[in-house]
């Protein structure tokens, strides 16, 4: 009875993990169609599939490298997770991590932060790129950064960095704080400048992965190897600068690199979340370098800059329609940093593609309650009330009354769309603050206004005006 106990275990265990497998090919070629098929086979393609808990409802996915796991988990894991919870409504988190097996194996890429083959062993001549585009992310592109007031200085550096003219400044110093743009715009460069100077060689890295490689090389006897190799590129792009802090050896040989470049008529370019004067732990002498080219600053993205990048993105959604009152709505609510509109933009537009469901301002607010509550600015109800009151010249107490007379009901409305839009208020909890009204009439009074504000351009305005002025 043992056995066939065994038996029949072993059977259903097999039969789960081959229906795991038919999911996760269904997953996959989902995500080859919406990313690309240069992207699904650098980052998709190479996961595995763990094991699943029914207890805790965990999925586990791995990749054969950390660095390739944890860029997974930064960029894709919001898709990964709810397309798993769509083909199998038990799966409640996805975990990625780097394959138990593979975590005591070196990592070392030379030319940028795709993974390249394995390492030659200590005695054969290192290995070189293939291609100056290694490690470039194809899809961040000039063509693809939307620029603004909030980064103008930093996007035409980037363009007269990029060119084949010797650039008045060098190094080029970009800084921002986290998901303004930063990394794209790095990208960005190099692939403009392998097309304005096909066979150049480019590197790029992140800082980490630079003292990564530094202490691979010196533990491995090939320091000789390793400056070789880096001071043949024709520009080196260094991602996250203040993570070089503190390490006084990676520190010299970065500073090394950087004279031998700059002398030779290279080109550099280095980003940061925070000025070269504001980076503890640095040694004078790196600071100096890397201050006497141009800083340019990245600002938080406006309000018109936030618009114009979710715009910019639809393109990428085919036939998929957004109301602009979520454009609007994204727009205004998301407003931390770039990196997290945009990636709420693609939570929403892939639930929607994936469940059948249209776009809606209310499809928003359910399937993005975590971003949106992370960056709202807690406007509340009695403080839309008294900016309607005033700028429509109504008395406060009209927004609880009874009344039905036009100049009464529309401001009143008006304040209830505000209130659902700019506050976590459920439908019930601002039908009271109105007077104790149904949450029926309060859903009435927003899709009213988002009627109105697509056919009538004086609604529309009044909108717009309040928003401004409850925001700022």
């Amino acid at each position: 009875m043992t056995g066939k106990k065994g038996r029949d275990s072993t059977m259903i265990e097999d039969q789960e993990a081959l229906d795991l497998a038919a999911d996760w090919a269904d997953i996959s070629q989902g995500l080859k169609k919406d990313l690309g098929p240069q992207l699904h086979a650098q980052w998709i393609k190479p996961i595995q599939l763990g094991s699943f808990c029914k207890e805790t409802g965990t999925l586990d996915l791995f990749l054969p490298t950390e660095f390739s796991a944890n860029w997974v988990a930064d960029r894709f894991a919001d898709r990964l997770s709810l397309a798993w919870k769509i083909a199998r409504s038990e799966v409640r988190q996805v975990r990625i991590t780097v394959h138990p097996r593979r975590r005591s194996m070196p990592e070392l890429r030379v030319g940028g932060e795709a993974p390249i083959a394995p390492r030659a062993p200590v005695h054969a001549a290192p290995a070189m790129l293939d291609s100056a585009l290694s490690g470039l992310d194809p899809s961040l592109t000039f063509a693809e950064f939307v620029s603004g007031s909030a980064n103008v200085l930093a996007v035409n550096a980037a363009q007269r960095m990029a060119a084949l003219e010797t650039p008045q400044f060098s190094p080029l110093y970009l800084k921002g704080s986290t998901g303004q743009g930063k990394t794209h715009l790095l990208h960005a460069i190099g692939h403009a400048f392998a097309a304005n100077k096909p066979g150049a060689r480019i590197f790029y890295c992140s800082a980490e992965r630079f003292m990564i490689e530094f202490v691979y090389a010196m533990r491995s006897n090939e320091m000789i190897e390793f400056k070789a190799r880096l001071r043949g590129f024709d520009m080196l792009l260094v991602d996250d600068i203040q993570f070089i802090i503190g390490k006084a050896s990676t520190q010299e040989e970065f500073l090394h690199t950087i004279d031998a470049l700059m002398s030779a008529g290279k080109r550099l370019v280095v980003a940061a979340d925070r000025a070269p004067q504001a980076l503890d732990g640095v040694e004078q002498r790196l600071l100096s370098r890397l201050s006497m080219g141009l800083v340019a600053d990245i600002q938080p993205a406006d309000i018109e800059l936030r618009r114009k990048i979710l715009e910019h993105r639809l393109g990428r959604f085919g036939n998929t329609q957004v109301p602009a009152d979520v454009i609007e709505f994204l727009a205004r609510t998301i407003n931390r940093n770039v990196r997290e509109l945009v990636g709420g933009l693609n939570k929403l537009i892939a639930y929607a593609q994936l469940t059948g469901q249209p776009v809606s301002l209310q499809l928003a607010e359910e399937q993005l309650t975590d971003i949106l509550s992370a960056n709202r600015r807690r406007i509340t109800i009695d403080e839309i009330q008294r900016t309607v009151c005033q700028f429509y010249r109504v008395d406060r107490t009209e927004m609880a009354s009874k009344r039905r007379a036009r100049a009464v009901v529309r401001p009143r409305q008006v304040a209830m769309y505000l209130a659902k839009v700019l506050t976590p208020r459920s439908y019930p909890e601002i039908g009271r603050k109105f007077g104790g009204r149904d949450h029926s009439t309060v859903i009435h009074a927003v899709r009213l206004i988002e009627e109105l504000r697509t056919r009538d351009a004086d609604m529309d305005g009044d909108v717009r005006t309040l928003l401004r002025q409850l925001e700022d």
